[in-house]
């Protein structure tokens, strides 16, 4: 992902602004996330408040009750037990959070989290559906490894780690790795999660968060995406039914000398 991509076009990547030093002041919109995160984090913790944050995280209310606000409110609302865990998380999201947002740009920064979030919502619910209509239980706690900043963690380092692949991270703040290698170790985090949770649904939505974070800033946003993955397909079937022709007719591909090789082929798309 080069400085000049269609996303992470609006500002070089050598200067990061979570990792690389002051680099202006944080953007608004991420010290709302956080403030908002951190009160709502609180309110649970207050009998008379603590119905705020259980009304807008992600639950099976939505489609048992209507509350279907929950898909886009529950990324920002606060979880977790009573620990400075919490502050860690949020610094963590600030940083990585802030080099996002200069890429991408306020629209497509809101466009990536908000778009994310509701696709791994409802297949959350959807696979806790299916989990309850199988085995007949409920879990006892609705997708702790998703809610709040947890998701919107999963989805910014996922969109760091794609546009700064050759960046280094310190991992722990000890253990230099390369940016890229955060889009694996997220599922492995996930996954690890998972076994002390057995929270499937928060499993494969935070899996699908990585993956949909990463088809986004690689292919310059969904709309864009999901043409090229539509044309790489075309491609696919036509070169496949050309093979089975050339097959069955004994046909052979004569190559056009001022082609270039095989080893370096053209653009695909380019005709």
């Amino acid at each position: 992902m080069s400085p000049r991509d269609p996303v992470f076009g609006r500002t070089t990547l050598r200067g990061l602004g979570g990792f690389g030093g002051p680099g202006g002041a944080p953007p608004r919109d991420l010290l709302i996330i956080l403030a908002t995160l951190f009160v709502t984090f609180s309110l649970q913790f207050f009998g008379a408040t603590r119905i705020v944050p259980a009304l807008l995280r992600l639950t099976p209310l939505v489609w048992r009750a209507g509350f279907v606000w929950q898909l886009a409110t529950y990324p920002f609302i606060g979880y977790g037990g009573p620990s400075p865990w919490i502050l860690l998380e949020l610094l963590i999201l600030y940083m990585f959070g802030r080099d996002a947002y200069a890429g991408l740009g306020r629209k497509h920064f809101w466009r990536l989290v908000l778009v994310t979030a509701v696709v791994c919502g409802l297949l959350a619910l959807g696979v806790e559906a299916l989990q309850e209509a199988t085995t007949g239980a409920a879990p006892l706690l609705d997708f702790p490894l998703m809610q709040g900043q947890r998701l919107l963690l999963a989805i910014l380092i996922a969109a760091f780690a794609t546009a700064n692949r050759r960046a280094t991270i310190l991992l722990f703040f000890v253990l230099p790795i390369e940016a890229r290698f955060f889009l694996g170790l997220e599922i492995v985090f996930a996954f690890i999660g998972y076994l002390q949770t057995r929270d499937l649904a928060g499993f494969l939505a935070i899996s699908a968060a990585v993956g949909l974070s990463y088809l986004y800033v690689r292919d310059g946003g969904y709309g864009r995406g999901l043409r090229q993955t539509r044309l790489r397909l075309e491609r696919w079937w036509l070169q496949g039914k050309l093979d089975r022709a050339r097959r069955r007719r004994g046909l052979h591909v004569v190559r056009d000398p001022a082609s270039p090789p095989p080893s370096r082929p053209r653009d695909p798309w380019t005709h």
